[in-house]
This record gives structure tokens, sequence and C-alpha cells, in this order.
């Protein structure tokens, strides 16, 4: 079951064009494409003749004809031509979903399209901002459930083990977690005081000697995360104290989009404060964050596989309390959404 009054992230923006692009979302098969004037389209992936995919199919100005016998689809996902006879049959429909631009990634309604309201797209402060510089976009394909990323991305304990050589640094295997809970989420976060910086941010920040370290785990109804680094000069951070010029920020987007129960499609984007126009730093940090999210999926979904074929139940720690607590917030949020479809 998925929360599905909600947007997702279906691609990078660059990823659908005049092409025929078939995804799979929430279980669902999507194709997607745009029209002559770039808006992006999303229609069920599926003619309702004999179910033929429409990805297999032709476009044709703004409309998708079928491969099979021609039925030709409008954006709407009506049908407008029916070759083979002179009536079309009222029953020859397709779903359209919500689907638009922003931040450089499409996004989907996978829910009642009466409710989708771009506004509710999260909004990332700076994106404009000359000041603050954001890479582009990436994605990966992990093969594990959506909500052991969830899990993944709000625990900062784990950089400790799974990214020794990057984020790793003295107090991210101890220093105690403070746990919030948000109007659309919760977040994992702590201070760490006086260490050394971690290998990955060693060369980014803008001061010698040690720093005060903030890790900020947030994650957002159902599945987008905002990882938050903070690094101020040793003495000058804590969670009373504001930023200072010295301080670095990187901010990591992460939305999560579940393909099916085995399946997710991974897409980020990062954000940092410094050297909005030193290109080489920008493909340092793209490149270093990609290999720490291939370390997380390969841990991620051997996890997923020792899950599954477990022969005795696996446990729980306490620095898992914040997933759970996610994953119960969650669970009555679906709930209720289905409760109201069911009622409706």
């Amino acid at each position: 079951m998925y929360l599905r009054n909600t947007w997702y992230v279906a691609a990078l923006s660059g990823e659908i064009d005049r092409g025929l692009k078939p995804l799979r979302i929430l279980g669902e098969n999507i194709v997607f494409y745009r029209t002559r004037s770039g808006k992006p389209v999303a229609l069920e992936d599926a003619c309702p003749h004999r179910k033929l995919p429409l990805s297999k199919g032709f476009l044709k100005e703004d409309e998708v004809e079928c491969g099979y016998h021609g039925l030709t689809f409008n954006c709407a996902g009506k049908c407008v031509a029916a070759p083979t006879q002179e009536i079309i049959p009222p029953t020859a429909v397709v779903h359209s979903y919500p689907v638009t631009d922003k931040w450089g990634l499409v996004w989907i309604w996978m829910g009642n399209p009466e409710l989708a309201e771009e506004a509710d797209i999260l909004d990332i402060e700076n994106f404009d901002n000359p000041e603050w510089k954001i890479t582009a976009g990436d994605a990966l394909t992990c093969e594990c459930h959506y909500l052991y990323l969830t899990d993944n991305l709000l625990d900062p304990s784990h950089v400790a083990w799974v990214h020794r050589t990057s984020f790793a640094a003295p107090g991210t295997d101890k220093a105690p977690l403070e746990t919030k809970e948000i109007d659309d989420g919760l977040i994992v976060s702590r201070w760490i005081q006086d260490c050394e910086p971690p290998p990955f941010y060693a060369s980014l920040v803008k001061f010698k000697g040690n720093c005060d370290r903030l890790q900020h785990y947030e994650v957002r109804y159902p599945s987008i995360a905002i990882n938050k680094s903070v690094f101020s000069p040793a003495g000058e951070g804590g969670p009373e104290k504001p930023l200072t010029d010295r301080s670095y920020v990187m901010i990591s987007y992460n939305f999560l989009t579940p393909v099916d129960e085995n399946v997710t499609r991974y897409h980020w984007l990062q954000q940092r404060n410094t050297d909005p126009d030193n290109e080489e730093v920008t493909r340092n940090i793209a490149e270093g964050a990609r290999q720490a999210f291939l370390e997380d999926r390969e841990i991620l979904e051997a996890v997923h596989r020792g899950i599954a074929n477990e022969t005795s139940r696996h446990i729980d720690l306490g620095l898992d309390a914040g997933s759970l607590r996610f994953r119960r917030m969650l669970d009555k949020m679906i709930a209720a959404e289905q409760a109201g479809i069911r009622a409706g």
C-alpha cells in the first residue's frame, strides 16, 4: 500500500522528451512524453483494446497512437480516433495523471486528480539564489523497498560503518540523537562538537582545525528526504547558535519513488552555500554523492533480500526509533486515505 494523494518524482526533466518513455510507479505502468509546447504528459501505458502498452505505439503531434490497431488518445486520455470503425467506443479511455516540471524534475500525482495542487510540491529554498549552487540531478535504481531507504535516511549513525572513507568521523558512531516530529514528517539530528571534519568535507569547509558538525536527517511523508550537513569552526556551532559566514552548509534532497514493492527509483539534488561557480568542486561533490549512494544501495539491497528470506525475526535497536515512528505515522496516513476512498 502506498500514499497516493501526493507528488512523486517520476524522472529528471531531461529524461522526458518527444519520445514515448515507459515508467513503472507505485506498481502502475505509465507512459510519459512531452507535447510540442514542452508540457509533460503521463498516461496509463495500456491501450484498452488488448492492453498493448501505448509506449510501443507512436507519438503523432500531441497524441499517442496504439501500435496494434491505431486507437489514438489525447493528453487527457480520451480516444479521439478508431481507424477500424466509424464509432469510437465510449469505454476507449486511459487514465491521465497530473504531471508537471519543477526543480529540474518531472513530478506525478498518483491519487485523486482533483486534489493535485502544484503548490504542494516541496519547496527548495535558495534554488535561484546565485550565492548557492545546485548540482545537476542524478538517479539510480535500487532493488529494495522504498521504506528501507527512508529508514536509512533517518539514521545518521549508519555513516560510521557504511561511509567509512567519506562521511564518517569521530562521534558518528555514538553521539546521542534527537528526534522531532514536524507537520509533514520527522527529523532525526545531532550536533557533534569539536571533531575533525570527515574526509568528504575536509577540502570543502573554509576554515582550519576542528569543527562543530550538525547531522540533520529529515524525511517528509511519504518519501522525500532532506539531509543537511553544517560545519562551523569548533566553538561556533550548536543548537542555539546561528550560522555564521564561516559555516559550510550542504543540503541533499533525496526523492524516493516506489517502482513496486521490490524496487525504488532514487533521484537527488545537492545544494551548497559556497563556490557557486567552481565546476570542479561541483563535479567532485556530484561524484562523491553518487559513490555514497552506491554504498547505501549495496547495503540496502542486501537488507531487502535478508529480511525477505529471514528464518528468524529481525530486531530493532534504539537508533531505529526515528524510522519506526515515521513508519507508524505513514501507516496511519495510508489507512486514513484508504478509508476515505472506500467511503467515497
